[in-house]
């Protein structure tokens, strides 16, 4: 099965994607900002932009199985914008979280950081993803030649980190967070011949 997409369509699509990611992101801070979260807002905040986030990178995984399947090529190109948008809100996670949570306790911060699992591999995941965004240019996939797609092949093991912050973050209920990892092992399993090879390379290259 083969669909045409046209440049009109994929802009349309990008268009879509910008006001579907940036809408919702500036309605919930402005709720937070009228006292419109409930009995604690710093909470739904946070789960909001964590799990949007978490959403946004799932979205941009499965653009390449759906332009593989469906034979649409075009499709890749917004792939990069959701990966910018999952970069976007796990930024917003992340601040809020040193800023309403921790109240800028810079010490408290590194505290956490070091201390508690959930957020040790949170923060690793958004170091990577913060790695991807600045390198996501075209000058930046031109300087950096073959080490760019080796650099953006990360994206996997950040995808495992937030899905371990995830689970690790929830005390009793895990059902979201179990139906969670199964779809990012359902995209996984898509490139499981990718991801044994870069094990195996990697393999080598501490051998």
């Amino acid at each position: 099965m083969k669909l045409r997409l046209t440049n009109k369509h994929i802009f349309g699509l990008k268009v879509f994607i910008h006001l579907t990611a940036l809408l919702p992101l500036i309605w919930v801070f402005y709720q937070g900002a009228i006292d419109q979260l409930g009995g604690d807002p710093v909470k739904e905040i946070l789960h909001f932009t964590g799990i949007s986030a978490f959403n946004l990178l799932l979205i941009s995984l499965l653009v390449a199985p759906l332009a593989k399947r469906f034979k649409i090529a075009p499709l890749m190109r917004v792939r990069r914008l959701l990966g910018l948008y999952a970069f976007v809100y796990a930024m917003a996670h992340f601040l809020s979280y040193i800023f309403f949570e921790l109240q800028l306790a810079w010490q408290l911060i590194i505290s956490e950081i070091i201390k508690r699992p959930y957020i040790t591999v949170g923060f690793s995941a958004f170091v990577i993803l913060m790695i991807l965004a600045l390198t996501s240019t075209s000058w930046a996939q031109r300087k950096l030649g073959r080490i760019w797609q080796s650099l953006h092949n990360l994206v996997y093991l950040a995808a495992i980190l937030v899905a371990l912050h995830y689970i690790w973050s929830v005390k009793s209920d895990v059902l979201q967070p179990l139906i969670y990892w199964a779809l990012l092992l359902i995209l996984l399993s898509f490139r499981r011949q990718k991801i044994q090879q870069l094990i195996k390379k990697r393999k080598k290259t501490l051998a």
